[in-house]
């Protein structure tokens, strides 16, 4: 009794703070955010000079600044949905064997309780229990993008989580209750990559074998015809699907970005190449880019 009294008290605050949110005098934007995904590759690409480091810089200049950003990183995977909750998350170096220089990287970049109250207010109607973590910091998915996209670290960002016990139609009708955010001037941004095996990557010839490029046109063609429910639907898209996703943490942040997708918006791939068995593709949703 005492625990469901809890929690109920918990999710009356949450609505309280939502609410604020949507009180406050609102600044709109003229049209909604673009909704975009990334594939971030290796993290050397946050400090190298090459040539997605130099995408994501242009993608930056081309996109309207956006008041606030939501990410969700192939990075951090939970059991249930969890929310950053920290007002100044820590940055956390979750790889080994890199240069010094990336591991000194920090990205200050603040939180934003207030907006992962409205955050977690709009996801229950899917999902009842949105848990925020107030010890979680920005991982290297989501800090060695916008490091990059937005090097003063002055955008308020949080991030959300790959709920493992999800399918991927699951985490996409997760998704959709967050498309409201785009009205609200607010970034839904992906960070994976589509095709990832790194066991099958070959370092010293980045040639793509057949199956990589195969699937990557696949999933390309099912974008470009808004064919959400077979893209959800992963592990059915033929014989290399499971060559190209053998575990679906870096695919399904796509998902959030396709589920923001409305009538009439505009899809631009960019970074569209496949080196070995990993692919770089990216999109924009709502904004016609040219990078």
């Amino acid at each position: 009794m005492i625990r469901a009294r809890t929690l109920s008290i918990h999710t009356l605050l949450d609505s309280i703070r939502a609410q604020r949110i949507h009180d406050r005098p609102p600044a709109m934007p003229s049209h909604p955010m673009p909704a975009v995904f990334v594939g971030h590759g290796n993290p050397m690409n946050a400090i190298e000079d090459n040539r997605y480091h130099a995408s994501w810089q242009r993608l930056a200049a081309t996109l309207p600044r956006p008041k606030a950003i939501v990410c969700v990183s192939a990075h951090w995977e939970t059991r249930g949905v969890y929310l950053t909750g920290a007002a100044q998350p820590e940055t956390i170096h979750d790889f080994y064997g890199f240069p010094a220089e990336l591991f000194a990287v920090q990205y200050p970049a603040p939180g934003d309780p207030e907006l992962a109250a409205h955050v977690a207010g709009l996801l229950r109607e899917t999902e009842p229990r949105v848990h925020r973590d107030a010890g979680r910091g920005f991982d290297h998915g989501m800090w060695s993008v916008l490091r990059v996209m937005y090097p003063q670290a002055d955008i308020p960002t949080i991030q959300l989580s790959l709920d493992t016990t999800r399918s991927g139609s699951g985490h996409y009708a997760l998704a959709q209750q967050l498309v409201s955010l785009r009205e609200e001037g607010v970034l839904i941004l992906g960070s994976g990559n589509i095709v990832h095996n790194l066991g099958m990557f070959r370092f010293h010839d980045r040639t793509a074998p057949p199956w990589a490029t195969a699937f990557q046109q696949k999933v390309n063609a099912l974008i470009r015809g808004r064919q959400h429910a077979g893209l959800c639907q992963y592990e059915s898209l033929g014989e290399h699907a499971l060559l190209a996703i053998p575990t679906p943490e870096h695919y399904l942040p796509l998902l959030y970005v396709l589920a923001a997708q409305r009538d009439g918006d505009v899809v631009s791939l960019f970074n569209d190449e496949v080196m070995s068995s990993l692919s770089m593709t990216s999109l924009v949703i709502g904004q016609d880019v040219q990078l």
